[in-house]
């Protein structure tokens, strides 16, 4: 499936990847492959509805992500998130070896985590993947000696796993993609003290952070305050000054924030009714989101898909 994407006055065709086109496995939402790009066999500008984990084996290229480019090398972990548009770019003669891990966030259930005591650990799971882009590329995940070898050893064995089918596979990957996840965690921990983030602010920001990329992948859940509270072992008292110090929004101002940009790409993407577009992003009540997304953008969900409608089709006379 393709889109029409424009930025910057230029018009790009953005495939659609699908999670049926790579998870084969209708067991586990999960996949993984080694590949090496060069300049005659770049992959396709293109988004996806899975999180896709990068590991850059060897090499480096530009990584050209959501219309800006950043450079990438050995050693770097990150992750896409669905609707993320993305590609890679060498130089003549160069090129890069990197190991996809392709996965839902079904994959590990949150009892699974809540149970083993590791929820509250793995921040990089709950943050690196849900920073701002620009953020995000400029202080990626890089890793050196043991902890490249052990992640490249991690995912080799996945790999190995994943060809062989071997009885027990499936238990198996998905312990060592926790396994995968808590050590990227502590990385990601390491290079946050090694930059000197250890204040009483920057442990407000981290906080945040990890709260928004919660809510980013539950954005269709009934989520209260009480709830965040537990999980995050902060008072509400607590949660609501420094979220409010930090985004100078409320909790509940960006839970709806998340919903309507998830219900704004739903509406340009697809032909689904405006009712089933409201239950999809965690609305009840078709007439309250209707109010909330008039409210927020200025147009009803309908005008709203009109009015995207006419820019792809003129975009598409373009090219």
């Amino acid at each position: 499936m393709m889109k029409t994407e424009a930025k910057k006055g230029i018009v790009h065709m953005v495939n659609l990847l699908r999670q049926s086109q790579f998870m084969k496995d209708k067991q586990i939402p999960f996949s993984i492959n080694r590949c090496f790009h060069h300049q005659d066999n770049m992959p396709t500008v293109h988004s996806h509805d899975f999180i896709e984990l990068v590991y850059v084996v060897s090499g480096q290229a530009d990584h050209v992500f959501e219309g800006e480019s950043y450079q990438i090398q050995t050693g770097d972990v990150f992750i896409i998130n669905p609707g993320e548009v993305h590609t890679y770019c060498t130089k003549p003669g160069e090129g890069i070896e990197i190991i996809n891990c392709l996965f839902t966030p079904e994959l590990i259930q949150e009892s699974l985590l809540k149970e083993l005591g590791v929820s509250q650990s793995m921040d990089y799971y709950y943050v690196h993947p849900f920073l701002n882009p620009r953020e995000r590329f400029h202080h990626r995940l890089n890793l050196m000696g043991q902890a490249s070898n052990h992640v490249l050893t991690l995912l080799e064995a996945m790999i190995s796993e994943w060809e062989h089918h071997r009885p027990g596979y499936l238990p198996l990957i998905k312990l060592q993609m926790l396994q995968l996840l808590i050590l990227l965690s502590r990385c990601y921990s390491d290079s946050m003290n090694k930059e000197k983030k250890s204040s009483r602010s920057a442990n407000h920001t981290i906080l945040v952070r990890r709260i928004t990329g919660f809510l980013e992948r539950h954005f269709d859940k009934k989520m209260t305050i009480p709830d965040l509270c537990e999980l995050f072992n902060v008072s509400s008292r607590q949660l609501n000054r420094v979220f409010k110090q930090e985004t100078n929004q409320t909790v509940t101002e960006r839970i709806h924030d998340i919903r309507i940009e998830r219900a704004k790409q739903y509406l340009t993407e697809g032909d689904e009714k405006v009712i089933h577009v409201a239950q999809r992003v965690g609305y009840e009540d078709p007439a309250f989101f209707t109010q909330l997304f008039r409210r927020r953008v200025g147009c009803s969900p309908g005008q709203y898909r009109d009015l995207h409608g006419e820019v792809l089709e003129n975009a598409q006379e373009i090219q």
